[in-house]
């Protein structure tokens, strides 16, 4: 169990332990994320029409092409929010995905010919990063799945101080035990 923090008045803040803090902060950034969520989704039902009425004539492609990757580049950040309210993680594949898309949008729009050679080459240098991030993610552990490295160092840490594991690193160590 948490102990309580220290206090003047006694047993008036008994209730303030480190769980119930953490729980508190984590409930206002939900809440923060999906209040951000909202504004996103107004958002994109105006990027929406904003991008039906480009569609009327005279039709400008390289407008039509931008309002649609930049909608698709909204849709992603909307998909990596709610992703972290899920599992309260921000997923790397989708945020170097929306990387990716936000980079050749401004590749596209301003159009290859017109841009620089500098900035083309930096352009691609930066999406074979993304890329390699890409492939690289799939062999890194998996950290919310009972396989939580931070646990492990934590626990490790505390070991050498003396201080007692918490119920969530029992856990963490029961399903490291079990699992095959």
């Amino acid at each position: 169990m948490q102990t309580p923090l220290k206090s003047d008045s006694g047993d008036r803040l008994s209730w303030l332990t480190r769980d119930h803090l953490v729980h508190a902060l984590e409930t206002i950034q939900d809440w923060i994320v999906i209040s951000l969520c909202v504004g996103l989704f107004s958002f994109m039902v105006l990027q929406i029409r904003q991008m039906f009425l480009s569609l009327l004539p005279p039709l400008n492609f390289q407008e039509v092409t931008a309002d649609i990757l930049f909608l698709l580049i909204l849709v992603e950040l909307f998909r990596l929010l709610i992703i972290y309210l899920q599992e309260q993680r921000v997923s790397i594949g989708v945020a170097v995905e929306v990387s990716i898309v936000s980079v050749l949008r401004e590749v596209i729009v301003r159009g290859v010919l017109e841009t620089s050679s500098t900035q083309i080459l930096s352009a691609c240098a930066f999406l074979v990063v993304m890329a390699l991030l890409l492939v690289v993610r799939v062999w890194l552990p998996p950290t919310f799945e009972g396989i939580d490295p931070e646990k492990f160092v934590s626990r490790r840490r505390r070991a050498a101080w003396g201080e007692f594991p918490t119920r969530t690193d029992d856990r963490a160590t029961q399903m490291r035990d079990t699992s095959p």
